[in-house]
């Protein structure tokens, strides 16, 4: 799991976020499971879960593409301590943080996801990333 610099969100993969300890020990209050291959995890009662099931890929609905963003956005906007996790951490959770990154801070989509890719290893699918750039609209507010 790691932090994005400046920000109160941890992306992570499926592993992560079943530490619940772990979670509990950085004050982490909200998830976003973006993991549409990955059974959801059972979690303690405080913890807010957000699940939208993406394909690593092309092919998301639109609307779906554009929920995860927007509320991933409205945590960071809120300063909600906040993991979002997929199966590996390598192009969901990055392009979707990136996305909302971007929102936040009123940048380029491409910034934003370069503040979210700076923290790790990432495999980003252009498809998927073109799906989001084209159901987002810019800037989110």
């Amino acid at each position: 799991m790691r932090l994005v610099s400046g920000y109160k969100l941890w992306l992570g993969h499926v592993g992560d976020a079943r530490d619940l300890g772990g979670l509990h020990s950085l004050g982490v209050a909200a998830i976003v499971d973006l993991a549409l291959d990955e059974v959801p995890i059972p979690l303690t009662r405080e913890l807010v879960y957000c699940r939208f099931p993406l394909l690593d890929g092309g092919g998301n609905p639109p609307w779906l593409l554009r929920a995860a963003v927007e509320t991933v956005a409205s945590l960071l906007r809120a300063g909600v301590p906040t993991l979002v996790y997929c199966g590996a951490c390598m192009s969901r959770t990055p392009t979707v943080a990136g996305a909302a990154i971007a929102s936040v801070r009123g940048c380029p989509p491409a910034e934003g996801l370069a503040l979210a890719v700076q923290s790790g290893a990432a495999d980003v699918s252009p498809a998927l990333w073109s799906d989001i750039l084209a159901a987002v609209t810019w800037p989110v507010i």
